[in-house]
């Protein structure tokens, strides 16, 4: 069993840090409550499952051409700069109750976690370097249920770290004022603003 403790951890290291994803998560937790962000935080975890399966099936490999490279991080900072304005643009909608929108925009959050993890290269690069290396271009001793297991066990750790994200953000409502929410959701706004522009930068090289 404490074979499968690395590999929690690895999907833990991934879902941890506060990048393009987890600013977009907090923000939707804050701003329109938990079923918001963890709908958000399902279509990011339906991306890590689609990467898991190109890197095991070799499609992956492609993505390492400058040209596919530069086309994600063009669709990258173009989805992160619109989705950082809008937050901005719709401050005002951030309200201390538990009113939380109809059905439509919870698919609308799943389709926006999926959008940003699929074009974001920090996403890109974790499924091809380090999961592709440890499952699947390292040793190649793995059995295919051990590799089944495995990711499974990885996505777990993701998971964890997306629920405990999604429930300290919508609980933040509850016990913290309407201008301090607005505070963090404008940092994060930033935060992803800044990522876009990052990712940028990065397409505008790779093409010129």
């Amino acid at each position: 069993m404490h074979s499968y403790i690395p590999y929690f951890f690895l999907g833990v290291s991934l879902a941890a840090p506060i990048g393009p994803v987890k600013a977009t998560l907090l923000n939707l937790g804050i701003k329109n409550g938990f079923f918001h962000a963890w709908f958000f935080s399902l279509g990011a975890i339906a991306t890590d499952l689609l990467y898991m399966l190109l890197v095991y099936i070799g499609i992956g490999r492609f993505i390492e051409y400058p040209i596919i490279k530069s086309i994600l991080w063009s669709f990258g900072c173009f989805v992160l700069l619109y989705t950082g304005i809008e937050n901005l643009l719709t401050m005002h909608k951030v309200k201390l109750d538990s009113n939380f929108k109809k059905a439509t925009r919870l698919r609308h959050s799943f389709l926006s976690g999926f959008l940003i993890a699929l074009l974001n290269p920090l996403t890109i690069l974790f499924w091809l370097g380090i999961y592709g290396s440890v499952l699947v271009g390292g040793s190649g001793r793995l059995s295919e249920l051990k590799i089944i297991l495995y990711s499974l066990v990885i996505l777990l750790g993701i998971i964890l770290v997306d629920f405990t994200m999604a429930t300290i953000s919508s609980g933040s409502r509850k016990i913290l004022s309407t201008k301090f929410l607005n505070i963090v959701s404008i940092i994060s706004s930033i935060s992803m603003i800044g990522f876009g522009i990052h990712f940028g930068i990065l397409a505008y090289h790779s093409l010129f």
